[in-house]
């Protein structure tokens, strides 16, 4: 019998909820939503019980509870910068000439959707750079 991952089973629950709120929404408003909505609830409470826990359990015990930042302020804060312009990118493509934030010509689909893609890259290859100090962090 195949064991099912928990975490894959949330990603295509939540895959799903976006594209039906992205077809049945004019503007997408919904799934871009759904899509913040859940990744903020997946984040904040799947860290955030366990090392609840854990810093109960070292206080109950006596002991400190802490945790090796790493290279968590680089990777957050690369983070918040690309929140940030891919907040400015949806609101400038509500427009008149693109349409929307998700929908409008397809020109504009393919553009952006390329470009948010290259930000998850740049994310990603950046985040590991500095983890495997290949770039200096701070």
């Amino acid at each position: 019998m195949i064991k099912k991952s928990p975490r894959l089973l949330l990603f295509f629950a939540d895959t799903f909820a976006s594209k039906v709120a992205a077809v049945n929404d004019k503007y997408a408003d919904s799934s871009i939503g759904n899509v913040t909505g859940s990744n903020a609830v997946n984040v904040f409470l799947g860290i955030g019980i366990a090392w609840t826990i854990a810093a109960v359990y070292h206080a109950a015990i006596g002991e400190e509870f802490k945790v090796d930042p790493g290279t968590l302020a680089f990777s957050v804060t690369l983070f918040c910068i690309e929140a940030v312009v891919c907040m400015v990118v949806l609101m400038a493509r509500r427009c008149k000439t693109v349409g929307g934030e998700l929908g409008g010509p397809k020109k504009w689909r393919y553009i952006t959707s390329g470009f948010f893609g290259s930000l998850w890259v740049f994310y990603i290859v950046m985040s590991a750079m500095v983890a495997y100090c290949y770039v200096p962090g701070f």
